[in-house]
């Protein structure tokens, strides 16, 4: 079986932009419900609404595989599976070790997904000597020391960083040195690598504080919506009683005349 080591995928060679190679894992995951479901076609409005883009987008991205529907028909489910798996390079088996096996790298250890999208966990990774040779997820853990001799055993290209901020340099330096291409960090710390490395940082309380400001921001709306509601509401004459009151300058006078 072929190993991440020694075949890329084709994305960059073939000219396609970040942001579409960004989309696709979203096309694919939209594409992979309709194929469990044994839908044969799908048209841009229905995959672009399902992938939550717009579908002009979804058919400019589509061109870059060179694949452009069939007219009143749609696009083939199976074989756009097909095309985004091997662009995305998930026809092939990908070998990734995860460092830093505590309660988030025994999540992502146990998560069932990978091996279904291409992945395979080749080993769990810990600095703690009491975690050696405990088995998550039915894979036993080893120890830190090995790490440069796992990488090169098991032919490696893609790292997962899970551990706390300060050790998640020292680690991606030596995944690096190991031969370590692509890097999925979830350490909250912004890792510093050479040309020729890709990082993808995934930080769930930045995530967080997006969502919070999006709040904020519904809640601002809500509130100025409400005493727009409220001054609509209030009668005609009232405003104008309240107009009468006021001075010259449009200000309440100090004394109000007898």
């Amino acid at each position: 079986m072929a190993t991440g080591r020694t075949h890329r995928p084709a994305t960059r060679s073939r000219g396609i932009p970040e942001a579409t190679v960004a989309r696709l894992p979203l096309y694919l995951r939209a594409l992979t419900a309709l194929s469990e479901r044994s839908v044969p076609t799908v048209s841009s409005e229905e995959l672009a609404a399902a992938a939550g883009v717009n579908s002009a987008k979804l058919r400019k991205d589509f061109s870059y595989l060179g694949s452009y529907g069939t007219r009143g028909v749609g696009y083939d489910v199976e074989y756009l599976v097909y095309q985004i798996s091997r662009e995305l390079g998930l026809t092939q088996d990908w070998p990734v070790v995860i460092v830093g096996i505590g309660n988030l790298g025994a999540a992502l250890a146990n998560y069932g997904g990978f091996a279904s999208r291409g992945f395979r966990v080749a080993a769990l990774i810990d600095a703690d000597p009491a975690m050696a040779g405990k088995p998550v997820a039915g894979i036993p853990v080893q120890h830190t020391d090995e790490l440069e001799s796992i990488i090169r055993d098991n032919g490696v290209s893609i790292g997962v960083i899970a551990t706390p901020a300060g050790a998640a340099q020292q680690v991606c330096d030596r995944l690096v040195a190991a031969g370590v291409t692509s890097i999925l960090n979830f350490a909250p710390t912004v890792l510093s690598v050479p040309d020729g490395v890709d990082v993808r940082k995934v930080d769930l309380s930045i995530e967080l504080q997006i969502l919070a400001f999006h709040e904020q921001r519904k809640a601002g709306e809500e509130a100025a919506a409400e005493v727009t509601a409220q001054a609509a509401a209030v009668p005609a004459t009232t405003r104008e009683e309240s107009a009468t009151d006021q001075g010259p300058d449009g200000d309440v006078p100090a004394v109000m005349p007898a």
